[in-house]
């Protein structure tokens, strides 16, 4: 990938990364199963890991948002928890004809497994996704190395 955002539509993704049609379907299979009463935006997400396996999460919203977690991060809970240690690529869908990427959080938690991480931003109401790398979503992110540099 290189440093840009790419717009294309599924079948034009499908040829980027070959597993991306399994990421979509997982998804968009979540996005059916998230919990948003307050905000109606249901999203679902789906992480490919360095082993070949896919992980799935939905949003969950919570009364207390604080407590509410994004589609992205429970994905990444998900393949955490299930022994998963690197993560190629995040696919995220949301419900609305442009595609929305992840949020700050989201990403701040995708760093921890490095700036190479395709991410896709998909619609479930069009054929658009985009493409880009984590490092494009957040540059100069903050990291463990920023955690050793204060020990020093």
């Amino acid at each position: 990938m290189s440093g840009e955002i790419e717009r294309l539509d599924r079948i034009a993704a499908a040829s980027r990364l070959a597993e991306f049609p399994v990421m979509l379907d997982a998804a968009l299979r979540a996005q059916a199963h998230a919990r948003a009463p307050y905000s109606g935006f249901r999203v679902g997400a789906a992480v490919l890991t360095s082993g070949g396996g896919v992980y799935p999460g939905c949003n969950v919203e919570s009364a207390s948002y604080g407590a509410t977690i994004c589609a992205e991060r429970s994905a990444i809970v998900g393949a955490v928890s299930a022994g998963e240690t690197a993560i190629r690529a995040l696919a995220v869908v949301t419900p609305t004809p442009e595609p929305s990427t992840p949020c700050g959080i989201c990403r701040q938690l995708m760093a921890e497994f490095g700036p190479d991480v395709i991410v896709f931003a998909a619609s479930s109401l069009s054929d658009v996704v985009l493409i880009t790398t984590l490092a494009m979503l957040l540059p100069l992110s903050f990291g463990a190395a920023n955690l050793d540099e204060a020990a020093r």
